[in-house]
């Protein structure tokens, strides 16, 4: 969601037959579960995991030095972030997520790069793609020689 849109749509969403029903454009309220809370039931296992995430942006060409800036400036406001890539028209991040389940990863890569393109001045693109693995898949492809290599070196580099 949009810094600053509302959380609730004040009962525009209706739920019918199990099914909710949403008017064109309208957008929907994320919810996750905070870190270490757990449902009834669920066992001590459920707590919070890395997920290794790369996130895929893409659009309208802008200027080489003003994409490694805003990554820079996205990256020291969130040290969190491993690497990135870019080119003038498309950019790859990469970083590990912790949190309770896929889901939730998913959740806040989703809305990293929405969320910081004014503060960062990073360019109007979307998002294009997304893949979040849990640490123990990642490591595996690593091991059977496929899958993205271990980001070296850490930083913001071109492709």
């Amino acid at each position: 969601m949009r810094p600053g849109a509302a959380a609730s749509r004040g009962g525009a969403a209706s739920r019918t037959g199990g099914v909710a029903s949403r008017t064109a454009g309208e957008e929907r309220a994320l919810t996750s579960v905070a870190a270490g809370d757990r449902y009834e039931g669920e066992e001590p296992a459920d707590q919070p995991r890395l997920w290794h995430v790369t996130l895929s942006v893409s659009g309208g060409e802008a200027p080489l030095k003003e994409v490694r800036r805003g990554l820079e400036q996205l990256a020291h406001d969130h040290p969190f972030l491993l690497t990135s890539r870019y080119a003038n028209d498309h950019a790859e991040i990469r970083y590990w997520e912790e949190a309770r389940d896929l889901h939730d990863a998913a959740a806040v890569a989703l809305r990293l790069w929405g969320e910081h393109r004014q503060t960062a001045k990073l360019p109007p693109w979307e998002i294009v793609g997304l893949e979040v693995i849990d640490r123990e898949t990642y490591h595996q492809r690593i091991a059977e020689g496929y899958g993205p290599l271990p980001a070296t070196p850490v930083g913001v580099h071109p492709f």
